[in-house]
């Protein structure tokens, strides 16, 4: 952190220098370090995109807070493809390569960072229970070098089951497909089985850990048929997503998933926050850092709003007919 208030601090004499001389004070973020600029490293554990940079969102939003690419900001990106061994290496060399500060999308790799550094600030985009996971002490008092965004799954857990379920009313068994390798995501399935019990509903546990258990999963939903699938979303089952769609459409089983992105796939349904929204807040972070404040000091975040989304062409290829009540409450409904 003393590298980040020394970089502040001459922002601050580089901008009165600029107003007395009659020059326009450089705007917000323009750091005074002219010869590199701001390094900002993100670590993902999902799919590299074919830019190769960080998501859009986060890049517009710290752009309209005056942070432009090839004038005072860089992007680093590493991400692991779903192979959470890669992290660890992958979070080393952004530590390596001196960043400023490291965004990070999905709890593994939170945790790989804050394991490569306790000096450089993390910020959480993408990350489910936080808390729980023991990667931050507190939401109010996040302490270490970690803050940003994080989820709660038991509230969540429990809305989505109740949405599926009124989607579905006769459901008396729901399969469960998460990463079992993830320590949040089983995390999340715990909480999906103690709502499923205040439901009076049976859970099928689908536990996956490589590509290749997915095909186990699918077998197993064949022989024993559920009434719907509850999706747990990781960087794991969100590259195997098609797999899964394809697959609940091939066999008519309703599904609830985490994120709007697999109901525009072809999913039923979603409940869960707006990730461009989450990359939005996490630029507010990086800003206020680079400004001087301590990751410690920064208040960990909810979501703002959580988003139901319902896909009635592909519950019309179900052969369902949602209640009236569930899509008047949906935030978007795709036709």
């Amino acid at each position: 952190m003393e590298q980040v208030r020394r970089r502040t601090f001459l922002i601050g004499i580089a901008g009165l220098l600029g107003v007395a001389g009659g020059v326009t004070a450089a705007p917000s973020g323009a750091s005074a370090q002219a010869r590199r600029g701001w390094r900002v490293g993100f670590l993902s554990g999902g799919a590299r995109p074919p830019d190769e940079v960080p998501p859009p969102a986060l890049r517009q939003a710290l752009r309209e807070l005056g942070y432009v690419e090839g004038r005072n900001v860089t992007y680093v990106g590493r991400w692991a493809e779903a192979r959470q061994e890669r992290l660890p290496a992958l979070a080393a060399e952004l530590v390596a390569l001196a960043v400023d500060v490291i965004v990070t999308v999905g709890g593994p790799s939170t945790g790989a960072a804050r394991r490569a550094t306790s000096s450089i600030p993390i910020v959480m985009a993408q990350v489910g229970d936080a808390d729980g996971l023991g990667l931050i002490e507190s939401l109010a008092r996040p302490g270490g070098n970690v803050t940003g965004v994080t989820d709660q799954s038991v509230e969540l857990s429990a809305k989505r089951l109740e949405y599926l379920k009124e989607a579905i009313p006769k459901a008396s068994r729901i399969a469960v497909l998460w990463n079992a390798d993830d320590r949040g995501m089983t995390l999340r399935y715990r909480e999906v089985e103690k709502a499923a019990q205040a439901l009076r509903v049976m859970v099928q546990p689908l536990g996956v850990r490589e590509p290749d258990d997915f095909d186990t999963a699918f077998t197993a939903m064949v022989q024993n048929r559920p009434d719907a699938l509850f999706l747990v979303t990781d960087a794991l089952t969100l590259l195997n997503r098609k797999r899964v769609i394809e697959f609940a459409a091939q066999h008519r089983i309703p599904a609830m998933y985490e994120f709007s992105v697999l109901v525009r796939d072809g999913g039923l349904m979603s409940y869960g926050a707006n990730q461009e929204d989450n990359y939005r807040k996490a630029a507010t972070y990086v800003d206020r850092i680079f400004k001087g404040a301590a990751p410690s000091t920064l208040p960990v975040e909810r979501p703002g709003r959580y988003y139901l989304t319902v896909n009635l062409k592909t519950a019309k290829a179900l052969g369902l007919s949602l209640p009236s009540s569930l899509l008047l409450r949906a935030d978007e409904v795709i036709e």
